[in-house]
């Protein structure tokens, strides 16, 4: 049965404050009803006694408390899931905006979902190709991994992420791979960007889009991450689908945290983040991952700008230690014409040991990584080493690594964003790069793998 009440004692910004009531929930779900039929809603934010104090989602402008009621409807945030979600565009809180008929729900799934028990959950190790030889070949994504892209304001992170939901597959699961993006905090005209890109190139149909824009309310862009989340789950658990989430922008998300705990009157943590923002991130990176017995997989690539390039900022830092990894992009690469410029000696997949080799990828695949790294820190040293001592100070070994480190950039990270290379082209491109070495110096490469894959010598 419904509460009503007509005890609303104040409102200050986004929050209102609900006197003499009993058997009300936190999280639960309000209707704010105005005395001329309008309805807004708000959520539980706290329980003291018999005070209720509750989130507004919408602005608390023109709200006329003396003669509005409070109506408690017993249950929290919960969105309605079907199979047809796919190929459409919801709002941050899951209703349709696409012009396309309401979604008749097969259930609905509360928006928080359930913790997954650590016992039930299946060891990461299937190999997710992206078609981006700086994340395939190094940086190797695998099904049911968290790997974060951290980027920096004006860096190209809306065109990566589009170009990764376009492209990413699971090696012969192709027709069971889903994407649910959700965009949080974003412009019109970045929402406009991935919904146009997503039809032109017919990814829409496997993609379910959450789209949050910058002047919707703070507390939507709290929610919509969770709706894509629950999204992925039903998908991912209930169809057996191998689900990719892509979240841009987590700063939006962080900002939006630290703005209701600013009008809670919380005490601040570093930054003026609320102290529990590990807790709150992890309670939304966590809900990745495989369980056993179950087809399906949720993989997440939450993509987070860095506030002035540092990565010792609370919502970087943080999320490194939740998360396996992180892709970094970098300004420097991007005005040599890099694209995507993902840095690839301080990216890192914790994981992508377990997603590549034979029966996964290819069994060279460790080997020549390993020494594609090598080569082009080496090269990098060298070109640095060249800008202060001059060319001449360079050994003939120390030019041929300065020359792998240019060659590497231009062709094997630089790819744009149309490429979609498969794992083999991206292997045998890491090969035709190594062959700029004298073949003594690949000394982390197996005898049998440099006969067998090492391109011959043209004549």
């Amino acid at each position: 049965m419904l509460k009503e009440y007509r005890t609303i004692s104040e409102v200050v910004g986004p929050l209102m404050l609900v006197e003499g009531v009993s058997g009300v929930k936190y999280d639960e779900l309000v209707e704010i009803v105005q005395q001329n039929g309008e309805i807004r809603r708000g959520k539980v934010l706290e329980i003291n006694g018999d005070k209720a104090l509750v989130q507004l989602f919408e602005s608390s402008q023109g709200l006329k408390i003396s003669t509005s009621k409070a109506r408690f409807l017993g249950r929290s945030i919960e969105l309605a899931v079907s199979y047809d979600m796919l190929g459409r565009v919801f709002d941050g809180m899951g209703e349709p905006i696409d012009n396309g008929p309401a979604i008749i729900p097969e259930k609905r799934m509360d928006i928080n979902g359930s913790p997954i028990n650590p016992a039930a959950r299946d060891y990461p190790e299937e190999f997710i190709q992206t078609g981006i030889s700086a994340i395939d070949g190094l940086n190797t994504l695998v099904r049911g991994q968290k790997l974060p892209v951290f980027s920096g304001s004006g860096l190209p992170h809306a065109n990566l992420a589009a170009q990764i939901a376009r492209q990413a597959k699971v090696l012969g699961g192709e027709s069971n791979f889903a994407v649910v993006f959700a965009a949080v905090g974003i412009t019109f005209e970045e929402a406009d960007f991935f919904i146009s890109d997503f039809k032109k190139t017919g990814a829409i149909e496997r993609t379910v889009l959450f789209i949050n824009l910058a002047d919707d309310p703070a507390i939507e862009r709290i929610s919509t991450p969770r709706m894509a989340l629950t999204a992925a789950e039903y998908l991912a658990y209930e169809k057996d689908l191998h689900v990719l989430v892509i979240i841009t922008d987590i700063t939006n998300y962080a900002e939006a945290l630290r703005e209701v705990s600013a009008a809670r009157k919380e005490v601040p943590g570093r930054r003026g983040y609320p102290g529990y923002l590990y807790t709150d991130l992890a309670t939304m990176y966590e809900r990745a991952g495989r369980i056993k017995g179950r087809q399906g997989s949720v993989t997440q690539i939450p993509i987070l700008s860095m506030p002035e390039d540092d990565k010792t900022h609370p919502i970087p830092d943080l999320t490194g230690y939740i998360t396996e990894g992180q892709i970094i992009l970098s300004r420097e690469l991007l005005r040599k014409g890099v694209t995507p410029p993902i840095d690839v000696l301080p990216s890192l997949s914790r994981l992508k040991d377990k997603g590549i080799g034979k029966g996964k990828t290819r069994e060279d695949h460790a080997d020549t990584m390993n020494q594609l790294f090598a080569a082009y820190a080496r090269g990098k040293d060298a070109k640095e080493l060249s800008v202060i001592l001059g060319e001449a100070a360079l050994s003939d070994v120390d030019k041929l690594y300065a020359k792998f480190a240019d060659a590497f950039e231009k062709e094997y990270v630089s790819q744009g964003y149309e490429t979609n290379r498969t794992i083999e082209e991206t292997l045998d491109l890491g090969w035709k790069l190594l062959k700029i070495l004298p073949k003594s110096e690949l000394k982390r490469i197996k005898d049998e793998y440099i006969e067998k894959y090492l391109p011959a010598d043209e004549d």
